[in-house]
């Protein structure tokens, strides 16, 4: 029998309710991870570590709002209490915020983009690194997207929120190597998840009409599926991917190939 893949580390995720998270965090259970689901939505919080506990694996929500910094480091204490130590934090919390000209923006709308997607991450990261550096090390994931690497012409505060975490991952990458921590990006393209059925819904064509034409902007001719980065996070938060650090792993159907 084959072990698992991340067979008794801890790791926390943000954002882990639903979609990509969601994603996430049940395939680090089923590849032997203790999870801690961190989201705002707590029904559905609460209901995905019922579901991984149904399958035998360990999981447990806990309410986190990623732009409370004392939140961040109460539930990263709270997790190591809990299970132990922390050997993964998985970045993924993220809002897609207003989709209007920077001219018509106002503070308030880039605000809340930045405190969600770039605060975030900086608390995130901030308060799990003692954690991390007291295990020897570990990996910290954070997802970016397609466009923190290219842009298009909407959602600004979101496009140059995700080039900010794509750097900030870099940065955090070089500070601690020395602690054998490593930092990484992943980079989706357009995944069916809430959060795009959302923007979706909101498009003047239509739900189905929109992920139809926006599938064939990718090289593959469909949106991908939140497995399809789950899985690529996986390898980041394994050993397998020991040498990796500092790097963005794009898993976008083509999208930025063309």
């Amino acid at each position: 029998m084959s072990q698992k893949r991340v067979a008794e580390k801890v790791a926390l995720v943000t954002g882990g309710a639903l979609g990509l998270g969601e994603a996430t965090c049940r395939v680090l259970a089923a590849e032997g991870a203790r999870v801690a689901i961190t989201d705002v939505n707590d029904e559905a919080g609460e209901a995905l570590a019922a579901r991984i506990r149904e399958q035998d694996g360990v999981a447990r929500y806990w309410h986190l709002d990623v732009r409370d910094e004392q939140a961040v480091k109460r539930v990263c204490d709270d997790v190591v209490k809990e299970f132990g130590g922390l050997d993964v934090l998985v970045n993924n919390a993220g809002i897609s915020g207003a989709n209007k000209p920077t001219d018509e923006l106002g503070e308030e709308e880039w605000d809340a983009v930045m405190a969600v997607n770039v605060k975030g991450v900086f608390f995130c990261t901030k308060h799990a690194v003692p954690h991390l550096r007291a295990r020897g090390g570990g990996s910290i994931v954070n997802l970016s997207s397609i466009y923190g690497l290219v842009s298009q012409a909407d959602f600004p505060p979101y496009h140059a929120s995700k080039g900010a975490v794509r750097l900030m991952s870099k940065t955090d990458a070089m500070l601690y190597a020395k602690d054998k921590i490593r930092v990484n990006s992943v980079h989706p393209g357009f995944i069916w998840t809430p959060m795009v059925e959302e923007v979706a819904k909101r498009s003047p064509q239509g739900a189905e009409a929109f992920r139809e034409q926006v599938g064939n902007l990718h090289a593959l001719g469909h949106m991908g599926e939140a497995d399809d980065i789950a899985y690529g996070v996986l390898y980041l938060a394994s050993d397998e991917s020991k040498f990796v650090t500092g790097s963005e792993l794009v898993i976008d159907g083509g999208y930025t190939a063309q």
